[in-house]
Parts: structure tokens; sequence; C-alpha cells
């Protein structure tokens, strides 16, 4: 499926709802990604979030596509950041190291996130740059 890559071009940090308007054909995702592709972005993705927007790939044709493009980075769940989401996730009271995975990605690269859930997403970083979908 996906590839992993290393980038240090601006990027902006996609969590599952960000998929998985993409794969409902969502107008306004589409023209978000091809706004921040025309400025050169690039996306990252964490491989949790994957699992959580993956169904099937023999359906989700639109998403298989992106995830395997140039221009998106499926980021791993390595150790060190797994132990910084469990940080993050006891420091905010919260259970969902998906999410935190997603905070903790945008912030370490000062990364806006394009979320359909701002909500829990501000709640483990109020100081976070959301972009809702």
């Amino acid at each position: 499926m996906g590839r992993t890559r290393t980038r240090a071009a601006a990027g902006i940090v996609l969590d599952a709802g960000a998929l998985i308007a993409l794969d409902r054909g969502d107008k306004r995702m589409i023209a978000l990604l091809q706004r921040a592709l025309a400025r050169g972005r690039v996306f990252r993705v964490p491989a949790g979030v994957v699992g959580q927007a993956w169904r099937d790939g023999r359906v989700q044709v639109t998403l298989a596509r992106f995830l395997r493009s140039d221009e998106v980075e499926i980021v791993p769940l390595d150790e060190q950041l797994a132990r910084s989401c469990g940080e993050l996730c006891r420091a905010t009271n919260s259970s969902d190291v998906i999410d935190a995975s997603v905070v903790i990605l945008a912030r370490e690269r000062r990364e806006p996130i394009v979320t359909s859930d701002p909500k829990d997403l501000r709640r483990l970083d109020p100081a976070a740059q959301i972009i809702p979908v």
C-alpha cells in the first residue's frame, strides 16, 4: 500500500477524517489538496491513521491512489513516537494514541492538521493549527 518517505518539504498532516473525506469524494477536501499541491506541499499521514481509514482497497481506489503518490509520506509509529503519544495521552487524560500521533507529528514539524474532529485534537494541543473538513 503506502510508502514510508522522509521529506523536508513543508507539509500538512492528515487525520482519518481527512482521508475518509477524500475517499468519499468530498469537493472541499479535494480542493484543499489541490491548493496544497500547487504550493508544493506534501502530505504526512501517521500509519495508524491509515489503519483507521482503510477498509477495502478494491473500493477505496481514490484513497489507495492518494496513499501511493509521491506527495504522501506515511509516518510509522516507531517506539519513540509511541512513547511520546503515551505521554501526551497521560498529560491530557486521553486514550487516543492515533490522535496523539497526529498532534505530535504536526507539532514536531510545525505543520497544520486537516481533520474532521477539531475538538478532540484541540484537547490534545490547544495551539495546534487546525484546518477543519
